[in-house]
This record gives C-alpha cells, sequence and structure tokens, in this order.
C-alpha cells in the first residue's frame, strides 16, 4: 500500500480555509440570486460559488492535477493503487461545510423574515435573528447530507472521472433542493435554479423546470473545477460539455402559440403593511383606493391584489361588494380582486373574486399552498406564534387544480402569493391542453418584508414560471413588484415599487403545452427525484464495490 501523496502547499491553505471558504460561496450563491440595489440576477455567480464548494469537497486534492501522471482515462495513475480509506476530507467535514455554504446561502437569501417577525411582528430582534438563522440551518441539513454523501462516494473512489462526479453531484444537490422544496410543506424560495433565469441555462426551463435548471448549473460547477485542476484532456473534455450544456439552449422550438391579445390594470395601493388591518387608516384608505380604481379603469382585466380589500365580505361597508358587482355586470371589463373569505363554521380562505359579465355568481379561488405561520399554524408552534403580534389564522386550503375565471377569450388562472413558488402544483392546471391557462395571474402582497430584495427574488420566481409554462405571468401586487412577464419570462412593462400606481399594459394569451409541462401535471417531481435517487444508489454501490476491491488489492 503506498503512502497518501502530500498536499500541495495550496491545497494545505485551501484545507485549513475551507470553514471560511465555504459561508463565503454561500453567500455569494445568495447574491446571484436577485442583486441588492439593481434585483439583477447574476447566473455566473451562481455556478461559480457552487464550483467553490464542489472544490472543498473533492477528496484527496480533487481531479488529477496538470501535469500530473495519469492513465489511458485522464485518471491519476497512483489513486488506482491507493487504499481508498486513506480519505484525507472524511464525509463528516464536508458535511459540515456543505451545512455552512447552505446556512450562509439561505439567511442571505431570506434574511428579510427578520422583518415581518420584528418589525411588525413585535419579536425581539435576537428572537427573529436566532429564528431566520434557525430556519437556515435547519433547511441547510439536506446540502450537508448530500455533500457528506458525495464526499463518501468519491473518497472510495477517487479515480472517478469529472464526468461522473458531475452527475452525481447534480442528482445529490437536487435531491436536497426537491427535499426543501417539497417535505414539511416546503420552503424553495431561493432554490438556485431561480439566478439563471436571465442566463444561457434558462432554455432548459420549459423542459426541466427551476429544478432541472439547478442540476444543469451543478453540473456546470463541476466542469468549472475540472477547467481550474484538471490536466489537459480533462480540461478538454470539461470546455467542450461546458459549451454544449451553454449552447444546446438556444436551438430551443417555441411550444405554445399566441391565443390572443388583451389590456390589463394591475393595481399597486401600497398600503403600508403597519396599517394594512388598522380601520382607521390603512383599512380605510384600502377601501377608498382600491374602490375607485376598480370602478374607474377600462382595462379588459383590472387586478386587485392579495387582500386588497382587507375584510370579510360581511364586514365591509354595507352596499360595497355589491357596488363593484354591479359595475362588472355588463360591459367591457372583467375584475380579479384578493380578499378573504369563509366564516369560523366553514373555515376562512385567502381569496381572489372575479366579477365579470354573465356571470351570475363571482368567480371564486381559493389559496392552495399555505404558509407555515402566516396562514396555518405547525404543531408544536402554537408557542412561537404567540409571541409576535401578527393577525395570523388557521386558513383552510383551496383545491389544487383549480378552475380557470374564462373571460374575453382567456383562460385566466389566479395563484396568490408565493404559491407561484411552487410550479409543481400549478403545472396541475396544464394537464388538458384544451382546458389548460392562457395566462397566470399573480396577487401578492409581501409588503411583510420591507423594501428588500424579496421584491426582485419574487420577481424572477414569477418569471421562472413563465419559462416553464411559456405562459404570461400577470403579477398585481401591493407594494411590488407589479407587472407584466411574457412567456418568455421578459419583463415587458412594470411600476417602481412601493409607489401607488396602475399599471396598464398589453399581455398575449399563449396555448399550447412545454414539455414540462405535460410531465409535470401528470407526475409531479416524481420523475426527477426518482432519477437523481436512482443515480445516487448506483454511485453508493459502485462505490462499496470500488473499497471492497481497494481492500483486495491491499493485502499482502
Amino acid at each position: 500500500m503506498q503512502p497518501a501523496e502530500p498536499r500541495p502547499p495550496t491545497r494545505r491553505w485551501a484545507w485549513a480555509g475551507a470553514p471560511m471558504l465555504a459561508p463565503a460561496a454561500g453567500g455569494a450563491q445568495a447574491l446571484s440570486l436577485a442583486l441588492p440595489g439593481s434585483g439583477q440576477p447574476i447566473w455566473w455567480l451562481q455556478v461559480l460559488s457552487l464550483a467553490v464548494l464542489v472544490a472543498l469537497l473533492q477528496p484527496r486534492g480533487g481531479l488529477p492535477a496538470a501535469g500530473a501522471a495519469t492513465d489511458a482515462e485522464g485518471r491519476r495513475a497512483s489513486d488506482a493503487t491507493s487504499d481508498a480509506t486513506s480519505d484525507a476530507r472524511p464525509a463528516s467535514r464536508a458535511a459540515g461545510l456543505g451545512w455552512l455554504f447552505a446556512t450562509a446561502w439561505l439567511s442571505g437569501t431570506f434574511w428579510w423574515l427578520f422583518i415581518s417577525m420584528h418589525t411588525y411582528g413585535g419579536l425581539a430582534a435576537p428572537l427573529a435573528v436566532a429564528a431566520v438563522l434557525a430556519l437556515a440551518g435547519a433547511l441547510a441539513g439536506y446540502y450537508a447530507l448530500a455533500a457528506g454523501v458525495f464526499s463518501w462516494i468519491f473518497s472510495r473512489y477517487p479515480s472517478a472521472k469529472w464526468s461522473y462526479r458531475a452527475i452525481v453531484f447534480a442528482s445529490l444537490w437536487t435531491l436536497a433542493e426537491l427535499a426543501r422544496g417539497r417535505l414539511f410543506t416546503g420552503f424553495p424560495w431561493g432554490a438556485g435554479g431561480y439566478a439563471q433565469v436571465e442566463g444561457p441555462l434558462a432554455g432548459y426551463a420549459p423542459w426541466l423546470g427551476v429544478y432541472g435548471v439547478g442540476a444543469v448549473a451543478s453540473v456546470l460547477a463541476v466542469a468549472a473545477v475540472a477547467l481550474m485542476r484538471g490536466p489537459a484532456r480533462v480540461r478538454t473534455g470539461a470546455a467542450l460539455a461546458a459549451a454544449a450544456l451553454v449552447l444546446l439552449p438556444l436551438a430551443n422550438p417555441s411550444f405554445s402559440t399566441p391565443a390572443g391579445r388583451f389590456s390589463v390594470a394591475l393595481l399597486q395601493g401600497n398600503i403600508s403593511q403597519g396599517e394594512k388591518f388598522q380601520p382607521s387608516t390603512g383599512i380605510a384608505d384600502a377601501l377608498r383606493w382600491y374602490g375607485e380604481r376598480l370602478q374607474a379603469e377600462r382595462a379588459a382585466l383590472v387586478v386587485a391584489p392579495e387582500t386588497a380589500l382587507p375584510m370579510l365580505p360581511r364586514q365591509l361597508p354595507e352596499g360595497y361588494l355589491e357596488a363593484l358587482r354591479a359595475h362588472f355586470a355588463s360591459g367591457p371589463s372583467a375584475a380579479l380582486v384578493g380578499i378573504p373569505l369563509g366564516s369560523y363554521e366553514l373555515g376562512y380562505t385567502n381569496s381572489a373574486l372575479g366579477l365579470a359579465p354573465g356571470r351570475a355568481e363571482p368567480y371564486r379561488y381559493d389559496k392552495h399552498h399555505l404558509v407555515p405561520f402566516g396562514e396555518f399554524i405547525p404543531p408544536l408552534f402554537r408557542w412561537f406564534v404567540q409571541l409576535m403580534h401578527i393577525p395570523l389564522g388557521d386558513f383552510s386550503r383551496g383545491p389544487l387544480a383549480a378552475p380557470n375565471f374564462d373571460w374575453d377569450g382567456q383562460r385566466l388562472a389566479p395563484n396568490i402569493c408565493y404559491e407561484d413558488l411552487f410550479g409543481e402544483e400549478l403545472g396541475a392546471r396544464f394537464a388538458d391542453a384544451t382546458t389548460a391557462p392562457t395566462a397566470m395571474v399573480n396577487l401578492s402582497n409581501i409588503a411583510w418584508f420591507g423594501n428588500t430584495v424579496a421584491v426582485a427574488q419574487h420577481l424572477h420566481i414569477s418569471r421562472m414560471r413563465s419559462l416553464e409554462f411559456e405562459r404570461p405571468m400577470l403579477r398585481a401586487t401591493n407594494t411590488g413588484a407589479t407587472a407584466v412577464i411574457d412567456h418568455r419570462g421578459r419583463v415587458t412593462a412594470a411600476l417602481p415599487p412601493f409607489q401607488r400606481e396602475v399599471l396598464r399594459a398589453e399581455a398575449e394569451g399563449r396555448a399550447g403545452l412545454t414539455p414540462y409541462a405535460r410531465w409535470v401535471s401528470h407526475l409531479g417531481l416524481w420523475p426527477l427525484a426518482l432519477l437523481a435517487a436512482a443515480v445516487v444508489v448506483l454511485a453508493v454501490r459502485r462505490a462499496s464495490r470500488q473499497r471492497a476491491a481497494g481492500a483486495l488489492r491491499g493485502r499482502p
């Protein structure tokens, strides 16, 4: 058995600095989603920051260095006979680095939860900080597990090609993203794929969805490490593969066709969250302004945001809702209006009412994916909610595949607030091409999070949904970002955030189904999850066989 090769000085430095490099790279991952100030996503920074983590996770000094002795397959000759048990980076250390990276990334992504808990909820600042860090740290556990398994596999199979490492890493990282996005109701805000909404990898969205886009970005991250650390033959292969992955989406066909244009008026009331539920200020202001604008606008579709009318119908001033219904009972316009509905006996819902000529009763959409702590209280956490002073409630869920709001030749699919974060759930409405929505409408109020990067992050989430389904997304929000997004994910019209204005624009409905819409509408995210899991299982089995073979070779 040969002794382990000494690490070069640069590798010794990287080893010592890894606990600092990992969270720094995680912070860069958070910045890549939406740069503070401009709100721009930076696709290459997302890949590069993930590549730093991959480099830190590489066992035994990573890929073969340029000039190292290699065999015909570009593998280090010494690795072919070395004892796999001489791994210099144990899986536990790799898991720790993965946890540091993910905790920094996630806390740097949704740090603005502090504002909702402290500024508007009255939770003491230290407790609010601790709550954000606890959430980020808990969710980071999925990525820690992925990093640990990756290190475990390749400490036992150190001679593996970079392409094999790339496939395994992308599978593990995708499983971690899926676990964060689906388990315990899911909180996938800030998934890596959203940084690609303006990059070359966005072309994979109509095929694979945001998690598939993130998987391709993960492959590019491993390729970047191969380009930096591999021998000439490896660098050439990695460069060609990376170029192919980046250029392939340029040949994308269009999967949808025009389905008519229509005018929209999207209302942005800019009601301060601190006053929104105050009867003498925010409520009175909202009822007055939204009531005036709903009756004054002449667009084919007028949209008021989530809880634009912040009272149950029976609590509204006498005749208020009846006047709106009478106004939209005839004429050229229809409206979608955010309002809470229900009763104590039947349960309450966060809803949108659809008013249009020719309807005997208003259309009703009830939010399906509720926000933990905001719209329902998870078991064992009532004590935490009671520490805050936020108007919370246990809402009832609406159906997953809700009916469309049909108007002016369009099939409109509402979703409320962060429901557009769950593309696989919106996809349930695309099971039948003849009834699939021609446009999506998001009604939001994220004033809870102040004037922060959350506004831009949510805009990019909606843009990704437009890319996945090739449908426009019409966003009517309380404080921003109120915008019209076309079927290519481009913002064609938008209001400045935190201003009271009306966005008057045109949108084009689309018909036809993307490949992603076809498979996710019937199978959900299971194809991605099962494929990634199969790759990991096979990789673990192969690594175990490699270790057994190495042990046999090491016997006298």
